[in-house]
């Protein structure tokens, strides 16, 4: 939870700091932010599943194995990334235009959305780590290091957008470079974090066999496409309130850096969870799996709770921070009271997704978000958007009372049924 406490964090502070230059520009950087992880949320799916299978053999006591896991998804990253990024990299100034019409919007995003593709090398790198330490049990490696790299980012911002300590003031696409940047510095410190403490479970210490790639990519791709799916419908959302106006598209920015935050209990306590259903089920003790996650919810309702508070009570002075334009942060402040107001129901669905995840059970994961994505949040969003004419509040309303408060009803289901403890990995 630390450590996406520091990314989100990096987040508004990016939004704060491109702000400043108006709301095209804040934007066009959260559209193309989104944009971006249509493509490298191919590369989070590394993530999944190489905690899903470490926490597994860890659970079976089988430590040296670890590190096997690991390195296939190091192997498939290395030979996918740099081709796919040169290719989007050449092709994005034909692709933007389709999705956003904004002539300003188009001319800012393009230079930032191309720094977010040169990076993807190096975000699989840091996201194979990642889910290798959680899926040992060992967040706490990697949590100093990549508070150190999204702090680094903060300071390339400010060095980068402005132009400040001698740097070329590149304005919006500033922060992209500085992104990319940060995210060399981290794979970096990841790279040296596994070589000093990753021998005992078999740290890039040989070539991964043939199964362990095929666990890898059976897991990897439907989880890829789980967070391709994610970031496709809501770049597509996005594009549907950019065409209800910038404004609008401003305030929505903001708003989905807010679900980030006050999301973060829900995320953080649902990669724990993940990884300690795994261990259980790796000691073929589905019993403690089931409790691991009721405490799990738990505490997860508790700090969302906490966290949403202040959103639905002192909405004005927070949108503040962000929106400056007294006109765009009035039409911002009723959606993020229900953010505030629904964050408890829908974290759940965050966490159950999760862990269903961590246990195997990621195309199930996938079927349900591909269903309430492209069946319900995009056709309805433009129902009640430019159709209908309900603007922002119409389609917010939609987000959080019909999507992300169905998709958790939906998960709880299938947790309480139980076919994720018969998963083999």
């Amino acid at each position: 939870m630390g450590g996406m406490v520091s990314g989100v964090l990096l987040g508004l502070v990016d939004a704060a700091m491109v702000s400043t230059l108006g709301n095209a520009a804040l934007g066009a950087v959260g559209f193309s932010s989104f944009l971006s992880y249509v493509y490298l949320g191919i590369f989070f799916g590394f993530s999944i599943a190489v905690q899903a299978t470490v926490s597994r053999r860890r659970g079976e006591g089988k430590l040296q194995a670890c590190g096997g896991y690991l390195s296939a998804a190091l192997l498939m990253i290395t030979l996918s990334a740099p081709l796919l990024s040169a290719l989007l990299y050449w092709a994005i100034p034909w692709i933007f235009p389709l999705i956003n019409n904004d002539p300003e919007v188009i001319a800012i995003g393009v230079d930032y959305i191309r720094w977010l593709i040169i990076q993807a090398l190096f975000v699989g790198f840091i996201a194979a780590n990642t889910g290798f330490w959680n899926g040992i049990g060992l967040s706490r490696i990697y949590f100093p290091s990549l508070l150190l790299m999204h702090l680094a980012n903060v300071l390339f911002n400010y060095m980068f957008i402005f132009g400040n300590l001698s740097a070329p003031k590149m304005g919006a696409e500033g922060a992209g470079f500085a992104t990319a940047l940060s995210s060399l510095l981290g794979a970096g410190m990841f790279l040296y974090l596994g070589l000093r403490h990753g021998k005992p479970y078999g740290y890039c210490s040989r070539w991964p066999r043939r199964d362990e790639i095929g666990s890898v990519r059976r897991l990897a791709i439907p989880a890829g496409l789980q967070q391709v799916l994610d970031t496709l419908a809501l770049t597509t959302t996005y594009s549907i309130v950019g065409r209800v106006g910038t404004m609008e598209l401003a305030c929505y920015s903001v708003l989905i850096n807010f679900i980030n935050l006050v999301g973060l209990p829900a995320w953080g306590l649902g990669t724990a969870g993940a990884t300690l259903v795994g261990h259980a089920l790796g000691e073929k003790d589905i019993a403690a799996a089931k409790r691991w996650a009721q405490d799990v919810i738990k505490l997860g309702i508790l700090g969302m709770f906490i966290l949403g508070m202040p959103f639905w009570l002192f909405a004005e002075p927070i949108l503040s921070i962000w929106i400056h334009d007294e006109e765009t942060r009035a039409l911002a402040i009723i959606p993020t009271r229900i953010l505030g107001a629904m964050i408890c129901i829908n974290g759940i669905g965050y966490m159950l997704s999760t862990m269903l995840n961590g246990a195997g059970d990621v195309k199930r994961v996938t079927w349900v978000n591909l269903i309430s994505q492209w069946g319900l949040l995009v056709p309805g969003a433009f129902i009640l958007g430019p159709y209908l004419g309900f603007g922002l509040i119409g389609i917010w309303c939609l987000h959080q009372f019909v999507f992300r408060a169905g998709q958790a009803a939906i998960f709880s289901h299938y947790w309480r049924r139980g076919d994720w403890s018969r998963i083999t990995l």
